[in-house]
């Protein structure tokens, strides 16, 4: 039996596949970038056939690298970028309209009716989420609504209404499988993640027609065979797995206790609470961390919308830097004397806050701020805002965590991690693989294989690379957060 495992790693502005050994060390990889669409102020789109593109071409590009033929690969394991929503047709698999991305705020409206109506309430006890466009039943029904016969077709089921997992399978079996796995079923506000299954109650409430959603599964399956036309012969589909919880289950947070964060376009904390989700009072999110063999755990989930995608805007936007690298260079060399905040809602701003409208803002600029006090300023910025994720998921886990960990690619930043670790008063520890969301998810899908251990054993093989120890005293960091929570308050009002 082969024992190589691909990982496609479906992000928000890129696809990355990784070729990974049984024992995790990845052997070969690729990524591709594909464009992001903004036609209007807070709308955020992909085309469908971008996406597909990207996947084909790094899949292809990782398997060429590490020599690799299809009766070399095991399984794939799918993780994705969740809560972007894509309708298709169930026969040519051609999209409808472009998918509309989490980071999209366009049904705000929608979702303040919600609010208005009193059906948070049931959303909440039923999903573990809340009313907010950052989620796939809004996006569903818009689209629905606004392509002419849509939903008439969706209701006859000749629609498909998926998060990104489900059209990449459907397209990757040719049409044969349609399917999504509990976590990200998890996040389209039409499950009822005690039950792991999509609740009538809910597809009523949303207009969601149960015709046009894929079955539900454990995130390590058997779901189905790619074509062999794709990548020259049939390769198993044996994992699908939303991003964040892919990366958790790649940290080896098995436990209750254990908390990640992942740096990537947002950032996505991921506190393990369990086999029960824990009810927030802080306006945090419950959601499903894993279900294997029909068994489900849970986490308290925190989302920032904007992490990475700040560098991103210094880099395109402003033409500040001309790599991500710049900013840690940039930010330790700012002047101390300046105290510029940057509140990056570009989007909204998300957990605690779920403020659609707000928009991001700077404050303390003066004609000696230049290209060192805006990147320290982004980088900094992400770190208050985990401060803030932290403190209120603490409260209503009602204890410490257990263990910090941190990844994606802002964690290979020294001055971030440093000052993440200052901003928190707490450890932050980045392991030697901070690639944790495909890890997690080729683990998974070489677990289902059978060329990777049970959970218990993979937890023990995280390795740390680096312990960041907090060493700002208290009253300055106290001083910090007041004054960021402060622009907070002022950007929101």
């Amino acid at each position: 039996m082969t024992n190589r495992i691909l990982a496609i790693d479906q992000g928000t502005t890129s696809t990355r596949a990784i070729v990974f050994g049984a024992d995790m060390t990845p052997l070969a990889d690729a990524r591709e970038e594909f464009p992001q669409h903004f036609p209007r102020s807070g709308w955020v789109e992909h085309d469908p056939e971008d996406i597909w593109r990207s996947v084909t071409a790094s899949v292809r590009a990782a398997m060429a690298k590490a020599k690799a033929s299809p009766a070399d690969i095991a399984a794939i394991g799918i993780a994705n970028q969740r809560e972007t929503a894509v309708v298709w047709e169930r026969e040519s698999g051609r999209a409808i309209h472009n998918a509309i991305v989490w980071q999209d705020r366009r049904t705000a409206d929608l979702c303040g009716r919600l609010r208005r109506d009193g059906a948070e309430k049931i959303i909440a006890e039923k999903t573990g989420l809340l009313a907010d466009p950052y989620f796939s039943a809004t996006k569903f029904c818009r689209i629905l609504d606004e392509v002419d016969g849509a939903r008439k077709r969706a209701e006859n089921g000749e629609l498909c209404c998926g998060t990104v997992d489900a059209f990449l399978l459907f397209r990757l079996t040719g049409g044969k499988v349609f399917a999504t796995d509990a976590s990200n079923a998890a996040r389209t506000m039409l499950c009822d993640i005690r039950r792991g299954e999509w609740d009538d109650e809910l597809l009523k409430l949303l207009r969601v027609p149960r015709a046009a959603l894929p079955r539900i599964r454990d995130c390590a399956a058997d779901f189905g065979e790619c074509d062999a036309d794709l990548f020259g012969g049939g390769i198993k589909v044996a994992a699908m797995i939303g991003d964040q919880q892919a990366a958790a289950a790649g940290q080896g947070c098995f436990s209750p206790g254990m908390f990640k964060a992942t740096y990537g376009t947002g950032c996505f904390a991921l506190l393990h609470t369990g086999d029960a989700p824990a009810v927030s009072r802080n306006r945090m999110l419950s959601t499903i961390a894993l279900q294997l063999d029909g068994r489900r755990t849970y986490a308290l989930e925190g989302s920032i919308f904007i992490a990475g995608a700040a560098v991103q805007w210094l880099r395109d936007g402003l033409g500040i830097i001309r790599d991500a690298a710049e900013t840690e260079a940039l930010a330790r060399n700012a002047d101390d004397n300046q105290r510029v905040f940057f509140v990056p809602a570009f989007t909204g701003l998300g957990a605690p806050h779920w403020d659609s409208e707000a928009r991001g803002t700077m404050f303390g600029l003066t004609r000696g701020t230049g290209p060192g006090e805006f990147a320290r300023a982004a980088l900094d910025a992400v770190c208050f805002q985990t401060a803030d994720l932290v403190d209120a998921m603490e409260a209503d886990f009602g204890g410490k965590m257990e263990a910090m960990r941190i990844d994606g690619g802002m964690a290979a930043n020294d001055y971030f991690a440093s000052r993440l670790a200052d901003v928190l008063g707490r450890v932050a520890d980045r392991p030697s693989a901070l690639e944790a969301t495909a890890r997690g998810a080729a683990y998974l899908a070489g677990m289902h294989a059978g060329v990777c251990p049970g959970v218990e054993q993979f937890g023990e093989l995280w390795e740390l690379e680096r312990r960041f120890s907090p060493s700002l005293p208290d009253a300055s960091r106290d001083e910090l957060l007041s004054a960021w929570r402060e622009a907070v308050r002022r950007t929101k009002g």
